[in-house]
């Protein structure tokens, strides 16, 4: 009898046992097998090596920040365009007519000192030829073995160039020299060449002149400067 009771007893506690033992598995508090059991990592998940990716530069990332515009930026930044004189229109020409400049050769040129405005002197250029030519920008002034160029008077410049049809006239005024006697290198001029420009400043445009001056000549100073060319003579000699 009392066998039967201590088998019961020793199975009521074994249940017990494995019931506890289940129940800590389930809520994470018991011990876990970490051996073999877990699955194991394989090698060539490991060892693939990983391939490293270049982006694509945007447009925007692109060496002068060219999009294709045809702007002509690139490496070195944008290209300038070159900077072109349009403060005074040149004379376009007919299609397949050539521009005729005034020089020399096509035109008679005459001084005149005048007393007003004070210590001015007028230069008149007249079309002698049988077509319209034009005189551009201002006179290049040369009293006898000058060594330096007078300047213009930048205020002067007119809106287009003046044009000459057969048998007309165009103007510059001169300022020989200080009416206060402040300038320096004061000297008597015998002779004069007058020297045309072509359709880019500074550039030859034909063969010079050479007016006569006075008999007792002419005094310039450092102050000397010349007007741009003028189609009407008040305004070579209003500045």
């Amino acid at each position: 009898m009392r066998t039967a009771r201590r088998v019961r007893l020793l199975a009521a506690t074994a249940s017990a046992v494995a019931a506890l033992a289940l129940t800590a598995c389930e809520n994470g508090t018991g011990t876990r097998d970490e051996g073999a059991s877990r699955p194991a990592t394989t090698a060539s998940a490991a060892s693939t090596p990983t391939t490293a990716t270049t982006a694509t530069p945007k447009p925007s990332e692109t060496a002068g920040g060219a999009t294709g515009s045809g702007t002509g930026a690139g490496t070195g930044g944008s290209t300038s365009a070159p900077v072109r004189d349009t403060t005074t229109k040149k004379p376009s020409g007919g299609s397949g007519s050539a521009q005729v400049l005034c020089d020399g050769s096509d035109t008679a040129v005459t001084v005149q000192p005048l007393s007003r405005p004070l210590n001015h002197m007028l230069i008149t250029v007249r079309n002698t030829g049988s077509r319209t030519c034009y005189l551009t920008y201002y006179p290049v002034l040369r009293f006898d073995e000058m060594q330096w160029v007078p300047q213009p008077a930048e205020e002067t410049r007119p809106q287009a160039v003046t044009t000459l049809a057969p048998g007309e006239s165009g103007y510059a005024g001169v300022l020989l020299s200080a009416a206060d006697g402040s300038a320096d290198g004061g000297t008597t001029g015998r002779r004069l060449a007058v020297a045309f420009q072509g359709m880019t400043p500074h550039s030859s445009g034909g063969a010079p002149a050479t007016p006569s001056l006075p008999a007792k000549g002419v005094y310039y100073d450092s102050s000397l400067r010349v007007t741009y060319w003028q189609q009407d003579r008040n305004d070579a000699l209003d500045w």
